[in-house]
């Protein structure tokens, strides 16, 4: 076999729209099809007619992936601390944390790709083929170049193929968005500017929806244009979102503060302070647990996982936890209009029959007149849809149409003779029907279409005129101005055959021209004040659509997406730009419209943006969508109208494929990331109040005893802590959250201004109240520096108690840290002291667990606890008070 393929491409070496001959010639081929033996060798140069899919990470790899976190890390070196110093108690519940903490996250966070998965459910199992001169039901995935297949109605086209005979109508719309039929033929002449609208060629995937037609495979598999976008949407990875780099950034500075504080202070307590070697673990271990926010991983993802719960009450079905937070920080929306912005629900809006306007068509509409009459009768038998009392079936646009003609009353009968589908080069399409002894050719297509094909025009009284040009130029503007009001135009004409039809091309010829319809695919109702919410919060709207441009403009300014000039481009316009030449173009106008796109376009444009450091979000329901949804910070799919391979491409699937869900799940997105950045602070914020003890214990030589246990450390952080933290995640919006604008690819969810906050101001007020528990308990038992407080002493037990109140002493700083902690710029009063009530529920919790560590058996033993005397437990009630008055007394001075 001679053929000749471009492997780097993956694509044969050959034009699919080169003259038949050429074709057959480069494939090796005949009409008579193969033999076996030779599509038995072809299989083994080309591969099988499947799609390949990458590897997916394995489970074990994605446990092991949260295993060497860089908090995991930090808890591997005190677990190791812990047995080198004997504590073998204290390192097995450290390697205990490690595995519950990496175990939930692997579970929580793994995302099974199966975008390509769902691509092949595209690509049917069995194909009619012509093999050793005798049509065979074949397996698809044996098909190969060179093969002759047949299509029929109802069949799921198997491989890319140029029609040899024959024409079909076919669903292109998982392919190209296209929602309209669109005929194929051998006999379509002309070079197309792209594949997918030749109209001699067909491709895998799609369907075939009228007729028959025989077809020379010349692509399969991988190099198929379904293969092409299976190979785009695998090309795209999936990237750590802003809120994981973060963390793991933090996880780092939090780790090279524990190591570092360790490195410094274990020589200076051996070999200054004389403390003994067993002394110095002790104080190393606790270090490293005090400065490991345990509860930090599975909170956050706890929290995320409670925003997506959210966002599926709002119709927003989330995939991935991660993404709620980028949501928040989405800063462009990329976005379709038809069944997005719009309801997909067409209705016709305005009529013109002969020379009379209806504009708006009344409801009901007038008596019509012979040309408003003759004009219903085309539509009606120009059509493929059908009104049914369940669900109508067809094109949106064919059956608004017949509903439109049903309010005139039932136009005559007639039978259906031959018809020449929609060819979208011509943009027309024909029927010719008989009405008693009389044969006539109706057609509807593109205004200028049908104009151009007319001599003649129906008058209000239906007497039939020569069209002048006065007249044409008068229908001209006429429908340039329904275009320009976001409608759908098309014509009708019709002819009175008095032979047989014969050509297309001699059919539709000197037509009377019956008038047009205006059809409207109104905005859903919750759009325009969505987008006016996204222009408040500093979100810029980009319309990305199938549609005429001037359609898209005209809807776009009825919602107020755009509020002047739009630039307007083509897919066309997008495939001659450069990378940089887009980024300027879109850098340059803030009010842009991208028609006629292609899956490539789509998917340029998401890069571009992202080059510039926006944050993108993209809606899509096509095939053709999924690259472009793989790569958006957060792909959105239509979870009506869209395929399966957007749907699993996505990131996030509305289940009512309303663009205003979207802006709800963008708010729910920002309150998640604010309440994110509440509860780190509120973990964070004990950070300085357990390690300072261990900095005195140091300091001091060991004259000051250890105030306070890792043990009370591991039960403050993943006891006490957690439910009030899981509760901050699900506190009410702060006012003002949508009217401020988008964060920037660059800011981080922990940020200085917050470190400052936890560790040096509320961290630095809980450290000094617990501090002063621990002392005013050990002095009042009789203490002095350095007197014994081990087993056996006398003030052992005054020790277990003053140890008991720094451990209560930060559940009770937590309180008021979780009130502080509720807002970051308004006074709690402006949020609500009760509106969070899961927070009260946690509160109380909270103090449960604290006061069963303390009370309840064998806990005391297990925790080393003694309940503090009712003067100490008094001073605690004041705890809360002053941590929070503090925060609050600090806004206010600030301002922030």
């Amino acid at each position: 076999m001679t053929t000749n393929r471009t492997r780097s491409e993956g694509r044969p070496d050959l034009d699919p729209q080169a003259p038949l001959p050429d074709l057959f010639r480069r494939l090796d081929a005949t009409e008579h099809g193969l033999t076996t033996e030779q599509a038995r060798q072809r299989r083994t140069e080309y591969g099988r007619n499947e799609l390949r899919r990458q590897r997916r990470r394995s489970w074990w790899r994605e446990l092991g992936r949260q295993l060497v976190h860089p908090l995991a890390l930090l808890l591997w070196v005190a677990a190791i601390l812990a047995w080198v110093a004997g504590t073998a108690v204290l390192g097995a519940a450290i390697l205990a944390v490690i595995a519950l903490n990496a175990a939930f996250a692997a579970v929580q966070e793994r995302q099974a790709e199966r975008a390509v998965e769902a691509l092949t459910r595209y690509l049917p199992q069995q194909a009619r083929a012509l093999r050793d001169g005798q049509w065979r039901q074949v397996p698809a995935a044996e098909l190969v170049p060179g093969d002759i297949i047949a299509v029929g109605e109802g069949d799921r086209v198997s491989a890319d193929a140029r029609l040899v005979d024959g024409g079909v109508g076919v669903d292109l719309s998982a392919l190209t968005g296209e929602s309209q039929p669109a005929y194929r033929s051998a006999d379509a002449a002309g070079r197309a500017g792209s594949l997918t609208e030749a109209g001699n060629l067909v491709f895998s995937g799609t369907s075939c929806v009228a007729d028959e037609a025989r077809g020379l495979v010349y692509a399969t598999g991988m190099r198929t244009e379904l293969g092409r976008i299976a190979a785009l949407s695998q090309r795209v990875g999936r990237e750590e979102s802003p809120l994981e780099r973060q963390v793991r950034r933090v996880a780092w500075l939090i780790a090279a503060v524990a190591v570092g504080a360790g490195v410094i202070f274990f020589p200076i307590g051996v070999f200054a302070a004389g403390m003994p070697i067993s002394d110095a673990f002790t104080f190393a271990i606790g270090l490293l647990v005090a400065n490991v926010p345990e509860g930090l991983l599975p909170t956050i993802t706890l929290a995320l996982a409670v925003g997506v719960r959210g966002l599926a009450r709002l119709g927003a079905v989330i995939k991935r936890l991660s993404a709620v937070e980028t949501l928040g920080s989405t800063t462009v929306i990329c976005t379709d209009k038809t069944g997005t912005i719009t309801k997909n629900r067409m209705r016709v809006s305005a009529v013109r029959a002969g020379d009379q306007l209806l504009d708006p068509l009344p409801d009901p509409p007038p008596p019509p007149g012979p040309a408003l009459c003759a004009l219903a009768v085309s539509a009606v038998a120009c059509n493929n849809a059908e009104l049914r009392p369940d669900a109508d079936v067809g094109d949106p646009t064919e059956t608004a149409l017949l509903r439109f003609a049903a309010k005139l009353g039932p136009p005559p009968g007639g039978q259906r003779q031959a018809q020449f589908h929609f060819d979208p080069r011509l943009r027309l399409m024909s029927t010719v029907d008989s009405s008693g002894t009389e044969l006539w050719l109706h057609t509807k297509g593109a205004p200028e279409e049908v104009l151009r094909r007319s001599t003649r025009i129906i008058d209000a009284g239906g007497v039939e005129r020569p069209l002048d040009e006065a007249t044409r130029a008068d229908l001209a503007d006429a429908v340039t101005g329904q275009a320009r009001q976001g409608r759908r135009v098309l014509a009708l004409a019709r002819r009175r055959l008095t032979g047989p039809t014969g050509e297309r091309a001699q059919a539709e010829r000197e037509l009377t021209f019956l008038g047009f319809v205006a059809m409207v695919d109104p905005p859903r109702a919750a759009v325009p004040d969505a987008v006016a919410r996204c222009h408040t919060a500093g979100i810029r709207i980009i319309m990305v659509t199938g549609d005429h441009g001037l359609t898209a403009t005209a809807i776009a300014r009825q919602v107020g997406i755009t509020r002047g000039e739009p630039r307007v481009l083509t897919g066309a316009d997008l495939d001659g730009m450069t990378p940089q030449a887009l980024r300027d173009l879109l850098a340059a106008n803030p009010e842009v419209i991208f028609a006629r796109v292609s899956p490539e376009a789509k998917l340029h444009i998401a890069e571009a943006l992202q080059a510039d450091g926006q944050i993108v979000a993209m809606t899509g329901d096509g095939v053709n969508d999924a690259p472009a949804l793989r790569q958006a910070d957060i792909g959105v799919a239509m979870g009506r109208a869209g395929t399966d391979v957007t749907r699993e491409a996505a990131t996030m699937v509305l289940t009512d494929d309303n663009f205003a869900t979207i802006v709800a799940a963008v708010g729910a997105g920002r309150r998640v990331y604010a309440n994110v950045r509440k509860f780190i602070l509120y973990i964070l914020a004990h950070t300085t109040p357990e390690v300072v003890p261990f900095l005195i214990f140091a300091l001091s030589a060991g004259a000051v005893p250890l105030p306070l246990t890792v043990l009370q450390i591991l039960a403050i952080d993943l006891g006490t802590e957690t439910v009030p933290a899981l509760a901050l995640g699900r506190e009410p919006a702060e006012p003002g959250l949508m009217e401020r604008p988008p964060r920037r690819r660059t800011d981080r969810v922990i940020d200085r201004r917050m470190l400052l906050r936890a560790w040096a101001f509320l961290g630095l007020i809980s450290a000094v109240l617990v501090m002063a528990g621990f002392f005013a308990v050990l002095l009042s038992g009789g203490w002095t520096p350095g007197a014994p407080t081990g087993p056996g002493s006398p003030l052992h037990e005054t020790y277990l108690q003053a140890t008991t109140m720094t451990f209560l002493g930060i559940v009770a700083c937590q309180v008021g840290t979780a009130f502080a902690a509720r807002t970051e710029r308004a006074p709690l009063r402006a949020v609500g002291v009760f509106t969070n009530r899961p927070l009260l529920w946690g509160i109380a919790f909270e103090l449960a667990v604290a006061a069963a560590i303390v009370t309840v058996p064998p806990l005391p033993d297990l925790f080393a606890t003694r309940p503090p005397p009712v003067p100490a437990l008094a001073l605690l009630l004041v705890f809360p008070i002053i941590v929070w008055g503090s925060d609050e007394l600090r806004r206010k001075l600030t301002g922030s």
